[in-house]
């Protein structure tokens, strides 16, 4: 047992309680406009002044805030460092693209992650790449390499997007703490079964499916590949056989069905860490929770854009943590 989580434990137990549940989601889904949703989320104290009416910064905001609650309860930031790695990577791999091919308006950045977007894109122009992070580091100059000389925007992003899978599931591997190793599990297998999706409907090779996946102890890397090469029926039928059987049954129901599955996926994997008191598992399953439930709101407020009658959101809508 560990004195310094007990502190932050009991902090996140009151946050907790203001966590959208199911319900909450479905009054969101049920306002009757895009005006009257945004509304609705400030109402529950989402966003701040600055934001007011902008769904963007009210959800960037919220992001911030989770943040904030996580720098105040004194844990080393290094145990979170896994949740931050996709932002991380994107950052390289938008630094890589405007380098190499010189245009500055279409790549955004994160700025709340260790190397923020200006410094990203000076250590990629200057090709410094050794002071990158030893788990970007080949992938950052590979990249460069291959968009320079290929143009190659697709290859360039798997390239970046699998060492992002390695270095999760590493962190994995070397973290005594238990959510750590179950988040990365889950996180690098479902981006494979994703990766085998679209392969599929893109009719990729099994080259192509071997670089793009990250092995995991779960799932076996050559099987799944070899299904999605034969159809969509054998993938199902390789996903029964292993602890994603839910995910075949998510895949023959709708493409919209699957996607919520894989993030529903994750939020199954922290849900225990609602009840160990005296670990830091609590508050790293808080921070994942409010990221699934920004990502929710994006997507319910993007089906308000759009009008999109309620029922096809909800088919859309993960599940909370709460």
């Amino acid at each position: 047992m560990s004195e310094q989580y007990t502190y932050a434990v009991a902090r996140i137990r009151a946050l907790e309680v203001s966590l959208f549940s199911d319900s909450t989601i479905d009054q969101l889904i049920a306002c009757q406009s895009y005006d009257q949703a945004l509304q609705f989320l400030e109402e529950k104290g989402w966003g701040d002044t600055e934001s007011s009416g902008d769904a963007e910064k009210i959800l960037t905001r919220e992001e911030e805030k989770t943040w904030e609650v996580v720098k105040e309860l004194s844990i080393g930031m290094e145990h979170f460092d896994v949740l931050s790695y996709p932002k991380l990577f994107h950052n390289l791999k938008a630094a890589v693209k405007e380098v190499c091919t010189g245009d500055k308006n279409r790549h955004i950045y994160y700025e709340d992650v260790r190397i923020p977007g200006e410094e990203m894109r000076k250590i990629v122009e200057d090709r410094d790449f050794g002071k990158l992070p030893d788990s970007m580091r080949i992938a950052g100059e590979e990249a460069y390499e291959t968009l320079l000389h290929t143009g190659d925007g697709q290859l360039c992003d798997v390239i970046i997007d699998r060492a992002a899978l390695d270095a999760i599931y590493q962190a994995g591997k070397e973290s005594p703490d238990k959510i750590i190793q179950d988040y990365a599990e889950s996180t690098v297998a479902v981006a494979d079964i994703k990766i085998a999706v679209r392969s599929q409907k893109t009719a990729k090779s099994t080259e192509f499916m071997k670089r793009a996946m990250a092995e995991c102890d779960s799932l076996s890397v050559s099987q799944l590949s070899k299904a999605a090469l034969s159809g969509m029926d054998a993938i199902c039928e390789y996903l029964r056989g292993t602890a994603y059987a839910e995910g075949a049954e998510a895949l023959a129901e709708s493409p919209s069905a699957f996607e919520r599955w894989c993030d529903n996926r994750i939020i199954q994997t922290i849900s225990p860490e609602k009840y160990h008191a005296f670990t830091i598992g609590p508050v790293i399953a808080y921070v994942i929770a409010r990221q699934n439930e920004i990502k929710t709101v994006r997507i319910i407020l993007s089906g308000k854009q759009n009008e999109l009658p309620d029922d096809s959101i909800r088919e859309r809508v993960r599940k909370m943590y709460v």
